[in-house]
């Protein structure tokens, strides 16, 4: 009987660990080692007044050390590029927004994917060139969707057609409060995106690529209007109201883009039902 015992406890224990294999934790719950921090008017890796920092094993992005906001948009980079990928982030907003952020950034976070790299970006650039996972909370009341896209720099294809307005709704149901969200975010390349909630498609567009505006002071030498954009950098946002990431994990798929059964089989095993 305790051979039989110890048996199945084996088996559970390599399950477990088969079904986390590949996951890549880009936050370890512990520092910022692996990151690098951009704010607008500052140079690379001033973490102005300690904005993004690490407190009981959540990453956060506070604002208890500003006078004013003075549109200082801040981003997080993982220190590494990817290509193809599963991303899971889960985020939640709290407390109050900073006096003086714009009324749309309330409650308003998100997750930039295939970005510029932090070093490229001008001393007073406002957000880098990449594609936006949109982050909303809702404010008790109204509806307000959440894993939207927004386009800095960027263009996409909706439904097989050119996309250029900044940004666009998804179907989610909205989250109120400070209740904790999970996002996952499918990346193939210059392929497909999809976002994802609770084993749901919520929003998903195809070639991204360079383009469009509502990104300001960026070297014109990075911008190049029409290039696809099959990879770059992770980033995650500082926008004047307080947030939290207690999970920032990747699932890297590149080995699998040329084997579309086993990319199937494989993303069918990791995504959330």
């Amino acid at each position: 009987m305790k051979k039989i015992v110890l048996l199945l406890f084996l088996i559970i224990i390599t399950n477990s660990g088969f079904a986390q294999k590949g996951w890549i934790n880009l936050f370890n719950g512990k520092d910022l080692k692996d990151w690098k921090v951009k704010i607008n008017g500052h140079p690379l890796n001033d973490n102005y007044e300690n904005t993004f920092r690490v407190e009981d094993h959540v990453m956060k992005v506070s604002y208890d050390g500003y006078n004013e906001w003075k549109e200082r948009y801040g981003h997080i980079f993982y220190k590494k590029p990817y290509s193809a990928y599963v991303l899971v982030v889960e985020y939640r907003f709290t407390g109050d927004q900073i006096p003086g952020g714009p009324g749309w950034a309330t409650r308003n976070s998100g997750a930039m994917l295939h970005g510029q790299s932090p070093e490229s970006m001008g001393l007073n650039q406002d957000f880098p060139i990449s594609l936006e996972t949109q982050f909303l909370g809702g404010d008790g009341t109204n509806e307000r969707t959440t894993l939207n896209l927004c386009t800095p720099g960027t263009n996409v294809f909706l439904n097989g057609k050119l996309f250029t307005p900044h940004c666009v709704n998804s179907t989610s149901k909205t989250y109120h409060g400070d209740q904790w969200v999970r996002a996952e975010i499918v990346v193939l390349a210059d392929s497909l995106i999809q976002h994802r909630l609770e084993g749901k498609t919520v929003f998903e567009y195809t070639k991204p690529q360079i383009g469009g505006g509502n990104v300001g002071n960026f070297d014109p030498a990075v911008k190049i209007d029409g290039k696809a954009l099959k990879e770059g950098y992770i980033s995650l946002q500082s926008e004047s109201h307080p947030v939290e990431f207690r999970k920032v994990e990747l699932f890297d798929l590149k080995k699998y883009m040329k084997n579309p059964a086993k990319l199937e089989k494989v993303l069918s095993s990791i995504l959330q039902k």
